[in-house]
């Protein structure tokens, strides 16, 4: 059977090993979802490996830290005379 334009050809191939109970645990779950073991392993991993680095890329700040960060975003200090001076080198560097 050919497939659909909906369906990814998998070209790539993942091992591990796992025990027994981990099988039979894995089996559980993908029959209780109504999938294959395969589509299950794959989505659950997708599924943390996104969330892996969407919380790797995100910063959270509370309360105290939130309002300092967003005070200085809307009301920034004047540069001082080293970020003046950094600011100089990059223009030259950029011929801006």
């Amino acid at each position: 059977m050919a497939p659909s334009l909906k369906t990814p050809v998998r070209k790539q191939r993942l091992e591990a090993r796992i025990t027994s109970e981990q099988k039979r645990l894995i089996e559980r779950a993908a029959q209780l979802r109504g999938t294959s073991v395969t589509d299950f392993i794959v989505s659950e991993l997708q599924e943390a490996a996104a969330a892996t680095i969407r919380n790797s890329e995100t910063l959270e700040l509370r309360d105290h830290a939130r309002e300092a960060f967003l005070k200085a975003l809307l009301n920034p200090p004047e540069p001082n005379s080293a970020a003046r001076a950094a600011m100089s080198r990059y223009k030259k560097r950029v011929k801006a």
